[in-house]
């Protein structure tokens, strides 16, 4: 009965915090554009943004609201390339986010299985199954596809995105190899992961010369209501997110988090289309964009299946976070 009653529980835990994540992502985008269409320095958001999580979590730890450990010098440093991945991939997107329209940049982020499933082969992971293969193959042609029909192609923000998928996938392959977030709850990955940022994204702020105007003008444009409101929505909402993607990775695993990010790209797709404009339909970008959902939710069902006939390890997982 008590097994019965854990693996219920559990279910429960690992749809909840897909769900949460996907909802999660899915409303970062549109913030994260709304905000980059009135305040283009997304180097310096994502430190605010790191800066706020960090702040909000040691003090959440004083109080006792957490039960987050002191920072730990050596899980630090192991942590440290994954924090360095992790935050390029975000201040990639940012950017890319400045020039390429939501339907696109969703397709785009797509391409991650791909690049995830060709590190793999180099690393001698072994060779995908056929239907995993056909659908990112698809997903890539359906990005070639709507890139051909895109009015507003910009080179600059098409080649953030696909930077920043690299990052994606390096960071996914690294937290599966080294095993570096073991043992460490959701909160904690958080922490250590928003404290290791801060001193590599302000030297990106000072190098790339966005500081200290950068800092001027944040300042200057929160006397507006309307900015100062997407601003806050853009810190809580970016602590959301990393909170729910970590807890995603701990009771799933990496590959459901992956999934659900290309699921949720279904939605965002369409209501980018709708919302925050700058989207010219023509009828080839449409047909790779559908083209692209389709190998999407194909990949997500191989990969579902896949998983369904391997033996189930998430209260190991669960157990081993725990320790």
């Amino acid at each position: 009965m008590d097994t019965r009653s854990d693996a219920e529980s559990s279910s429960f835990l690992s749809l909840s915090a897909a769900l949460s994540y996907g909802i999660a992502s899915m409303a970062m985008v549109f913030i994260n554009k709304a905000i980059l269409m009135q305040y283009t320095h997304s180097m310096t958001l994502l430190t605010v943004q790191q800066l706020a999580t960090a702040l909000l979590i040691h003090f959440g730890r004083q109080m006792g609201y957490t039960k987050a450990k002191e920072i730990d010098i050596t899980t630090a440093k192991r942590l440290l390339p994954v924090s360095l991945f992790y935050n390029a991939n975000v201040a990639f997107a940012l950017a890319s986010l400045k020039g390429v329209n939501i339907p696109m940049y969703i397709a785009i982020k797509r391409l991650t299985p791909l690049a995830v499933l060709i590190a793999g082969f180099f690393s001698g992971k072994g060779k995908p199954t056929t239907q995993v293969t056909l659908s990112v193959l698809l997903t890539a042609a359906g990005v070639i596809v709507a890139a051909m029909g895109d009015f507003s192609f910009d080179l600059f923000g098409y080649s953030m995105a696909l930077t920043s998928v690299f990052f994606q996938t390096m960071y996914l392959v690294l937290v599966e190899k080294s095993g570096a977030e073991d043992g460490l709850s959701s909160v904690e990955i958080m922490f250590y992961n928003s404290f290791l940022s801060l001193p590599f994204l302000l030297f990106l702020i000072i190098a790339t010369g966005e500081f200290p105007n950068s800092l001027s003008l944040l300042f200057a444009k929160s006397n507006s209501f309307s900015f100062l409101v997407i601003l806050l929505l853009s810190l809580v909402m970016g602590i959301a997110l990393n909170y729910t993607m970590f807890l995603c990775t701990i009771v799933n695993s990496a590959l459901t988090t992956t999934i659900v990010g290309v699921l949720k790209g279904v939605g965002s797709t369409t209501l980018g289309f709708v919302l925050l404009g700058g989207v010219q339909v023509h009828a080839l970008n449409v047909t790779g964009l559908v083209i692209n959902t389709a190998g999407g939710m194909w990949y997500s069902y191989a990969k579902y299946n896949q998983k369904k006939n391997k033996p189930p390890k998430l209260m190991l997982d669960l157990e081993a976070h725990r320790k």
